[in-house]
C-alpha cells in the first residue's frame, strides 16, 4: 500500500510538471502571448527605471511623438529616472493584437496614468491614451512607434 501511494503521488507530480512544460512551451510559440509578454516586460522595465532594458526593447527605427528617436528616448528616460524617483506609470487598461494580414506587426492600445512627476508632467484626472506599434524581429517583439494623447 505504501509503495502504491508513493507511486501515485510521484505520477501526479510528473503529470503536473509535464503539463506545466507543455503550457509554457505553447506560450513561447504563440505570437499573441509573446506580444503580451513584451508589453508587460516594457511596463516592468519602466517601473524598475531600467533605461538600458527599455532601450533593448526599442526597434532600431523607433519613433515617438514629436520626432523622438531611440537616442532621445534614452536621454529623456535617464533624466526622468534620475530627477524624479517617484514617477509611476500605471496601465489602467491594455489590449494587444496582431495584424492578421501582417503577423510580424502588433498593436497595443492602453490607458495610462502617470503620477509623481512633481510638475514635469501635467497632473491629469484622465489617463493618457497610448498607442504602441510593434514589429517581430529575430524572435522578439520590438517597439517601433509610440504615440499618446
Amino acid at each position: 500500500m505504501k509503495n502504491e501511494r508513493g507511486w501515485a503521488v510521484g505520477w501526479w507530480c510528473v503529470l503536473a510538471l509535464a503539463a506545466a512544460v507543455l503550457l509554457s512551451a505553447c506560450g513561447k510559440n504563440d505570437p499573441q502571448a509573446q506580444l503580451e509578454a513584451a508589453v508587460q516586460k516594457l511596463q516592468d522595465n519602466l517601473e524598475a527605471k531600467d533605461t538600458s532594458a527599455v532601450i533593448d526593447q526599442l526597434d532600431a527605427g523607433f519613433q515617438a511623438q514629436d520626432g523622438m528617436d531611440q537616442d532621445a528616448a534614452r536621454k529623456t528616460m535617464t533624466l526622468m529616472f534620475l530627477r524624479y524617483a517617484n514617477v509611476k506609470v500605471i496601465a489602467v487598461t491594455r489590449k494587444s493584437s496582431i495584424d492578421p494580414t501582417a503577423p510580424q506587426s502588433g498593436l497595443t492600445q492602453a490607458q495610462v496614468l502617470v503620477t509623481g512627476a512633481q510638475g514635469l508632467i501635467p497632473e491629469r484626472a484622465a489617463p493618457y491614451e497610448v498607442r504602441m506599434e510593434w514589429r517581430y524581429v529575430s524572435d522578439d517583439w520590438k517597439l517601433t512607434r509610440l504615440t499618446w494623447e
